[in-house]
Formats: structure tokens, sequence, C-alpha cells
């Protein structure tokens, strides 16, 4: 098949009022979108009418006080992603539900059962986002005096996801027998025990529910440091990642999927999605203009302790129309740490320039315009090997991702870049990924 025969994968980044710092100060917003059932409900059948592949939510461990700007943000009293997309899966069909859980402090045996109830809950529609938690606040939450360093939490990382795997194998596809005539619920044979002990982690099994219909849940990762691009080549099968330029987005994408082949895997079975922050207008001056609203809202405190929080800095002492002063490394986030370090140097920001450009995107690609030149852009990334989709990151909820679905999804449509109807009933068969065979069943039929 050839390249422009290729369909575009699309996520849909939906928070709460939207993707903005300000988002829920937008007048056309829902302010209380984060704990408003109702709107996710809406937005989600909003998304599966545009047939995104999936919807996706990032998600913390700590509450996001930002200090300097405590009660002027909407970083609190959200949803827990998989408890929100089991309801929002009753309410929809063919959308898949791609929620973030941490390697870091959440528990291997608990994590694979959840996600393997979400998956079973909405028919094969599950997906994992795994990250080892880039805020050093979530320790005191969970009785550690500080955040474990950046390396350890990758060594942790893999051997978490190998645990959460060999867990969803514990039952064969055909376990659960229920005959009522034989009185086998299911075949003992077809159970496995998972007995494993590592460095980190020591679990027996097995897992007590059945194996997720899609074998697996779909696992994402949305880390870009040397560590982060190890762990995706190793266990992704997409990544979020976030770049400014055509070239340095290539420059990713060649090197993450490089790293597939010494794990026994081919490029196809990881897709690259950068996350994008499209602002839509009829013209682009109606674009600008949207933009802008949004740019007004932007309260001093608020974009200074958003990119403090993203840059692991405080940088109080610094005056805001003065340049970004040399920082040190950060245990934090290292990848969005060095983008926004590259972004200010690249074009000369200013502190206070810097956190208007990242108050909408956080370092994400942000694109300003009419459907036609959004999707310009976005064929330009797909047919140049730059992306294989894209994480769709609606500035304000739910006008930004109507403008999206009737304006732009249209127009790639008609350029053949994005399907008219889902390929298939699960989120692996939507993003074209094979179901993975039960690695228990593996062993055996190589004896």
């Amino acid at each position: 098949m050839g390249k422009q025969q290729k369909q575009i994968r699309l996520g849909a980044f939906l928070p709460g009022a939207g993707q903005h710092v300000a988002a829920w100060r937008h007048p056309q917003a829902r302010s209380n979108g984060a704990l408003n059932f109702e709107h996710y409900k809406q937005i989600a059948q909003t998304a599966e009418r545009g047939k995104f592949d999936a919807f996706f939510l990032a998600d913390g461990l700590a509450l996001q006080h930002r200090p300097g700007a405590e009660g002027r943000t909407a970083f609190g009293g959200d949803f827990e992603p998989v408890t929100l997309f089991s309801a929002l899966s009753a309410v929809t069909e063919r959308i898949g539900f791609i929620a973030t859980a941490s390697t870091t402090y959440e528990d291997p045996y608990i994590l694979a059962r959840k996600f393997a109830s979400l998956d079973h809950i909405s028919g094969g529609r599950a997906g994992w986002n795994v990250v080892t938690t880039g805020s050093s606040e979530a320790a005191g939450n969970f009785g550690l005096e500080a955040h474990p360093i950046h390396a350890e939490r990758y060594i942790r990382a893999h051997e978490f996801i190998d645990v959460v795997k060999g867990l969803w194998d514990s039952w064969e596809d055909d376990a659960f027998v229920r005959d009522q005539e034989t009185a086998f619920y299911y075949d003992p044979n077809k159970i496995h025990q998972l007995n494993h002990k590592g460095r980190f982690f020591s679990v027996r099994g097995p897992l007590n529910i059945a194996r997720p219909p899609q074998g697996y849940p779909v696992i994402v990762q949305a880390g870009s440091s040397q560590d982060g691009k190890e762990l995706a080549g190793r266990t992704a099968e997409v990544i979020f990642t976030a770049q400014q330029t055509l070239e340095d987005a290539q420059a990713f994408y060649t090197d993450v999927k490089s790293r597939l082949a010494k794990y026994g895997r081919t490029p196809e079975q990881l897709k690259v999605m950068p996350g994008v922050f499209p602002v839509v207008g009829l013209t682009e001056g109606d674009a600008k203009a949207k933009y802008q609203e949004l740019q007004d809202l932007i309260h001093p405190q608020v974009g200074l302790a958003l990119l403090q929080g993203l840059i692991g800095t405080d940088l109080s002492t610094y005056p805001l129309d003065g340049p970004l002063p040399d920082l040190p490394e950060t245990n934090d986030n290292k990848s969005r740490q060095a983008l926004l370090i590259d972004i200010a140097r690249r074009h000369n920001f200013t502190i206070r320039e810097l956190y208007q450009w990242i108050a909408g995107a956080r370092g994400h690609w942000t694109i300003i315009g009419t459907p036609v030149q959004i999707a310009d852009q976005l064929e330009e990334w797909f047919l140049n090997d730059a992306a294989d989709g894209f994480n769709i990151m609606p500035p304000y909820l739910p006008g930004g991702l109507d403008d999206f679905v009737d304006l732009v999804i249209p127009e790639l449509q008609r350029r053949g870049l994005f399907r008219t109807e889902y390929e298939g009933t699960t989120l692996r068969e939507n993003l074209g990924l094979s179901r993975p065979v039960n690695q228990f069943q593996k062993v055996l039929a190589a004896v």
C-alpha cells in the first residue's frame, strides 16, 4: 500500500474545560467541565462522531497547587480516568479510551486488574498510557520523602510493564468454558501463575479477571527522554510526543522507530503521534482572534506557575521580561524541560513570552489557521515520516473540539487521509495493531 493511501491516526486529548491554561475562563467553555459527567459524555460522543481513534486523558497523583498561583488554576478536582472511561464506554460504541497510570506509584496487580476490567466493560477499547510520574509532588502522598530519580523510575517501569503483561496472560483466551452440564466454569489447565520475582516486584498471580478482549489494552507511552524513547522502543504501541518543527519530528520519528528492531519488533508496531493544539477559524484572521482571546485571559501568576511546573525550576526571582536563565537539570520531566529551554533559546523569548507560548500547548505543536491550512500542515508531517497520526488538543471545550470535528476532519477525509467509518470494534483494530499472543501459550507451543 502506498504512503498516500495510509490513514492518519487521531487521538483526542480532552481535559476538563480544554487545553489552554485559561480555558476555564473562556466564555464558551464549561468551567466545571473537569467534574461534569454530562460534559464528558458530550465531548466523547462528538469525538466518536469525528471517528477519532481514542479519547486520551493525562493524570497526576498530586494536586498541582502551583505556588504563586494558589486558587487560580483549574489543575485540581478531576475525575480518575479509568473510572470516568468505564462510564463513558457505556454511552459510546467505537472510540477507544486511553487512561494514564503511573508505574512509579501504582501497584502492578491492581493496575492490571483495573485496565483489564475497562477493556472488558468497553468491549476491547482500553489503552494504558504508561507514565513514570514527572511531578515530584506525588512522593509525599505515598509515604516517600523524595521522588525517585529519573533513571530509577524507568528501570522500575520496564519491570512493571512486564509484570502487568504477564498478569494479563494469566488466562488463555478460551479458559472460561462455563459448561453447566459438566460443572466446569473454567478449564484449570488454561490458567497460568506468574511467579514473578524481580528487583522491584514479587507477584505470584494469576490475575483474578479473564484475559482482556484485546489480549493487552493498547500500551501507550509519552516520555521523550533517552530513557523514555528506549522504553517506548521496547514496549509501547503508541507514543505521544512533543515537537515544534518538521525536522525535529522527523528526527524523533526515525530515532524511536529505529529502537524497535533490537526487541524483535517492526516499525509498524509503534504509532508516533505528536500533540497538536489547533485553533480553527473560518479565516486566518478569525483563528488568530480566537487564539488572542484565550491569551488575553492568562493571569501572569498562572502563566509563571505553569512554566515553573513544566520546567522544574523556581523562576519567581527573575524578571518576567528578562531572558530565561541557565537552569540545572530537573529530576522531574527531563524531556519537557529540554524542549522548553530549546524553544526559549530558539526564539529569544523572555520568561513572559515563553509562558505565553506554552499556555495552550505545553510545548506541543500549535497550529492557528483555517481548516485547509491546518490539514495542509498535518498532511505534510504525515507524508514525510514525521508522524503516524496526531493527538489533538482542543484549546477549550466543547467548542474547540466541535471546530476540529466539523471543519478539519471533513477536509482530511476529502483528501483520503482519514477514515469515514471505523475499521473495527476494538482500539487495536482501529489503530491497525495486532492482537498479542498469550506468552504462556507461546512457551507451551515451543515445547
